[in-house]
């Protein structure tokens, strides 16, 4: 294990809010309605406020780009963009144990707003990261067509796609690319 496991949730759930975004060529918003946020809600274990609403959603949606500007930086920039978020939203970090995990550090009340706890929650993972020396676990996704963030965990960081479905396409196309090169 490279992080703590709340580290390694929050780095998960930031990749895939930021990669919510229609950046890459053909690619949609995921995270157009306030179904899909309580599923990503329910998708990483948030604890604490869930408004349900679309002011609620609205907020996430806006705070995706600076969780991608965030896992996308270098170290220097990254350190600043953390600190950033943190000063922002008041963070005060404290342990606090819920009944599936163990102590943890949160940063903010239970009764922040979603984005506001999504925001800290990033940035204090990311600061694990930093100090760890450990950036290089956070790339984009090696798939052409794609600009998909990729959190590797991996003890060989072997990880090279964001998702799954980017795995089987290279993958497909690689196994088509060795069939045509023995006949």
């Amino acid at each position: 294990m490279v992080f703590t496991h709340d580290t390694d949730v929050s780095l998960q759930a930031a990749a895939a809010l930021a990669n919510t975004l229609a950046i890459s060529p053909g690619s949609v918003d995921e995270l157009a309605t306030v179904a899909a946020l309580d599923a990503f809600f329910a998708a990483y274990d948030f604890t604490g406020r869930h408004d349900r609403d679309r002011a609620e959603l609205d907020e996430v949606r806006a705070l995706r780009i600076r969780v991608r500007e965030l896992l996308t930086a270098e170290r220097d920039e990254a350190v600043r963009l953390a600190n950033e978020l943190l000063a922002e939203h008041s963070a005060t970090p404290q342990l606090v144990r819920h009944t599936t995990y163990d102590w943890h550090i949160h940063a903010t009340e239970p009764d922040a707003p979603l984005a506001t706890r999504i925001a800290v929650e990033t940035a204090m993972a990311m600061v694990d990261v930093i100090r760890a020396d450990e950036l290089s676990r956070l790339s984009i996704c090696d798939d052409e067509g794609c600009a998909g963030v990729v959190v590797d965990l991996s003890r060989n960081r072997s990880k090279r796609y964001c998702s799954a479905t980017c795995t089987n396409r290279n993958a497909v196309a690689a196994y088509r690319e060795r069939q045509a090169s023995t006949k």
